[in-house]
C-alpha cells in the first residue's frame, strides 16, 4: 500500500490538530509537516515533497490562493486541495483556477477528507505519469490526439441533460486529470450557469462575433474557470444573440475546443436544429438521457431514429436516468424501446435538488451518494471506451468510418429536411 504524503496549511493551530486526529486511523495517508501561512506552505513543499498539501484560503500574509498559484508553478508534482468555509465560492473558483485539484468544505468527516485526499492523489500520479518525459512541444505532444466530442441529446425536456453533464464534466476532470471543458449550446437560455454557480460574462453568443475562432487564446479568454477546474463556455442570456449563432460557427469553435482539450461535453436544448445537428455530426459519442416515463421514452425512440437515419446511432448510448423501483424495469425499457441501456443512474431526489440549489455539482457536494457514485463510474466507463477508439484508430480503425454508407453533400439538418423530416421539438 503505497503512503500519501500529506502537507496542512492552516493558520489556526486547532485545526491543523483536528485534521490530524481524523487522519490519526488512515494507515495510507501521512502528515509529514504543517504550516501557518502561504510562505511556509512554500517552504516546506519545497523540503518535505508531499503529494498532496491541504491549503486553507484565508491566512494571513500569503494567502491559498496565492500560495496554490505558486505551489501548483513550482511544484507540479504535489496536488493541492483547498480548504474553504460556506460561501466562499469566489474564492474556490480563483483557487482552482490557480491549479487547485480539489477541495473541501469545513466541517468535513474524516471519510470525506481521506477520501479527497487518496483522490486528489491517485489524479495526480496519473496525471504525471501520462506527461513523463514529454517536454514542452516534444514530437510526442505535437502527435497527441485530438478531444473527445460528447454531446448530450434528447429533444424531450426534463430528462437531466444538463444535470448529467454538469456532473459527468467535473466527474471526468476529479477522475482523468486532463483538461475538460463544458459547451452550454442551449442558445436560447441554458441552465449551466445555475447548476455550476456561474457568472454569464463572455458567451458563445459574444465568441461567434469573433473574426478568428481557431485563435487558442481568444478562444480561452471566453471560457469560464469553474472551480472544479472544468472551464465553461455559456449560453447567451438573451434568445436573440443566441439565434445569431450558425451551425458554421458553433462547428468551428467546436473543433477548436477539441484542439485544445481532452475533453469537449456538449449540453443541448430539448430540439433538433442547425448548431445541434453540428454537434451531433462532429460527435465521438452521443449520450442519449431517458427516464422511466411514458413520453419520455417516446422522445427516446425518435432520437433513436434520427441518429440512425442520420448514420450516427454507432456514436449513441442510452443512459437511463433517475431510476426508481416504481417505474418500468430497465429490461422491460429496453424491450420497448428495442434499445440497449449502456449505464444507469439512480434517483436521489434531495441530493440532486439540493445540489442544484447550492449551486455545486452533487458529485462534488455529495460525492458518498449513490448518484454521485454512478456518474463517477459513468466517467470512467466513458474515459476508457474513448481511449479504445483512439487506440483502435491508431491500429487502422478508421476503416470501418471509411466504409461506412457515404452520406452526401448536405449537413445533417439538410439531410432531414431533403427526407421530408422538420425540425423536432420538445412537446
Amino acid at each position: 500500500m503505497e503512503t500519501v504524503r500529506v502537507l496542512v496549511a492552516d493558520d489556526i493551530a486547532t485545526t491543523r490538530e483536528d485534521i490530524k486526529r481524523l487522519l490519526f486511523f488512515e494507515e495510507d495517508i501521512k502528515v509529514v509537516g504543517e504550516a501557518a501561512n502561504g510562505e511556509e506552505a512554500l517552504r516546506l513543499a519545497e523540503a518535505l515533497r508531499p503529494d498532496v498539501v491541504l491549503m486553507d484560503i484565508n491566512m494571513p500574509g500569503m494567502d491559498g490562493i496565492r500560495a496554490t498559484e505558486l505551489l501548483t508553478e513550482q511544484f507540479p508534482e504535489v496536488a493541492v486541495v483547498i480548504i474553504s468555509i460556506q460561501g466562499e465560492h469566489e474564492y474556490l473558483r480563483r483557487a482552482m483556477a490557480a491549479g487547485a485539484r480539489d477541495y473541501l468544505v469545513k466541517p468535513f468527516s474524516s471519510s470525506e477528507l481521506a477520501e479527497t485526499i487518496r483522490r486528489a492523489g491517485a489524479s495526480q500520479k496519473k496525471r504525471q505519469a501520462r506527461f513523463a518525459g514529454r517536454p514542452p512541444g516534444s514530437a510526442a505532444e505535437a502527435a497527441r490526439a485530438s478531444g473527445r466530442l460528447v454531446v448530450f441529446f434528447s429533444t424531450k425536456g426534463g430528462v437531466g441533460r444538463t444535470t448529467l453533464a454538469c456532473n459527468l464534466a467535473v466527474a471526468l476532470a476529479q477522475q482523468t486529470g486532463r483538461r475538460v471543458v463544458l459547451v452550454d449550446l442551449d442558445l436560447r437560455g441554458g441552465d449551466v450557469p445555475v447548476h455550476l454557480n456561474l457568472d454569464s460574462r463572455g458567451t458563445i453568443g459574444d465568441l461567434a462575433q469573433e473574426s478568428d475562432l481557431a485563435d487558442p487564446s481568444l478562444l480561452e479568454s471566453y471560457l469560464v474557470p469553474h472551480f472544479s477546474g472544468v472551464k465553461v463556455l455559456l449560453a447567451p442570456g438573451d434568445v436573440a444573440a443566441g439565434e445569431a449563432v450558425t451551425a458554421e460557427q458553433a462547428g468551428e469553435i467546436l473543433q477548436s475546443l477539441k484542439t485544445n482539450y481532452d475533453y469537449v461535453l456538449v449540453d443541448t436544448p430539448a430540439s433538433f436544429e442547425g448548431p445541434v445537428a453540428r454537434a451531433l455530426e462532429m460527435a465521438d459519442r452521443i449520450i442519449v438521457p431517458v427516464t422511466q416515463e411514458l413520453a419520455a421514452m417516446k422522445h427516446a425512440r425518435v432520437n433513436a431514429d434520427i441518429l440512425q437515419r442520420a448514420n450516427l446511432h454507432l456514436k449513441m448510448r442510452v443512459v437511463l436516468n433517475r431510476m426508481c423501483t416504481g417505474g418500468i424495469s430497465p429490461r422491460d425499457l429496453e424491450k420497448t424501446l428495442n434499445l440497449a441501456l449502456w449505464h444507469t443512474v439512480p434517483a436521489q431526489e434531495a441530493v440532486v435538488l439540493a445540489a442544484v440549489n447550492r449551486g455545486v455539482p452533487f458529485v462534488l457536494a455529495e460525492p458518498g451518494s449513490a448518484v454521485a457514485g454512478s456518474v463517477f463510474e459513468l466517467a470512467g466507463r466513458l474515459a476508457a471506451e474513448l481511449a479504445g477508439d483512439e487506440k483502435e484508430a491508431g491500429a487502422g480503425g478508421k476503416e470501418r468510418e471509411a466504409a461506412a454508407p457515404a452520406r452526401g453533400p448536405r449537413n445533417l439538418l439538410g439531410r432531414f429536411l431533403g427526407f421530408g423530416f422538420k425540425p423536432l421539438t420538445a412537446s
